[in-house]
């Protein structure tokens, strides 16, 4: 689901862009997951993975992240019922962190249903290096 290219990263890129962030990756699928926590991780952030909007819920009240990415489509829990729970904490608890949507359903690929729903941004799979740390920056530095 991800650019073949996503696995070696983005080398010009600075290492350390995503130092001192704690993000929680919120994917179905476990290589995806993967791939995208050892990017995050190269780039400096600490990241906590989970498979499911249940996991994803914990992982925001525990680790209380500065951001998380959430695949929209997926098993027990999607993206869209995780956003709403996230929304539904107080903010010490994790309710205003900021939640960027990843879904490999174009069917609106400018991701305007995702952004009227709460989340930051849109990314659409299959996403480059490149484009998953442009939106997670832009996200971080507003």
């Amino acid at each position: 689901m991800l650019n073949e290219t996503f696995a070696s990263g983005a080398g010009s890129m600075p290492p350390n862009a995503l130092d001192n962030l704690t993000i929680v990756v919120v994917e179905d699928h476990a290589d995806s997951r993967d791939l995208i926590g050892a990017f995050l991780r190269q780039k400096g952030a600490h990241v906590i993975s989970a498979a499911d909007g249940f996991e994803g819920l914990e992982a925001v009240k525990t680790h209380h992240p500065d951001l998380v990415l959430s695949d929209l489509v997926m098993p027990r829990r999607d993206g869209f019922e995780l956003l709403n729970d996230i929304r539904s904490l107080d903010s010490s608890s994790g309710g205003s962190v900021p939640i960027i949507a990843m879904t490999a359903l174009l069917r609106y690929p400018d991701g305007q249903p995702s952004r009227d729903a709460g989340f930051e941004t849109h990314l659409a799979k299959p996403f480059s290096p490149k484009q998953l740390l442009d939106a997670i920056l832009s996200v971080v530095r507003r």
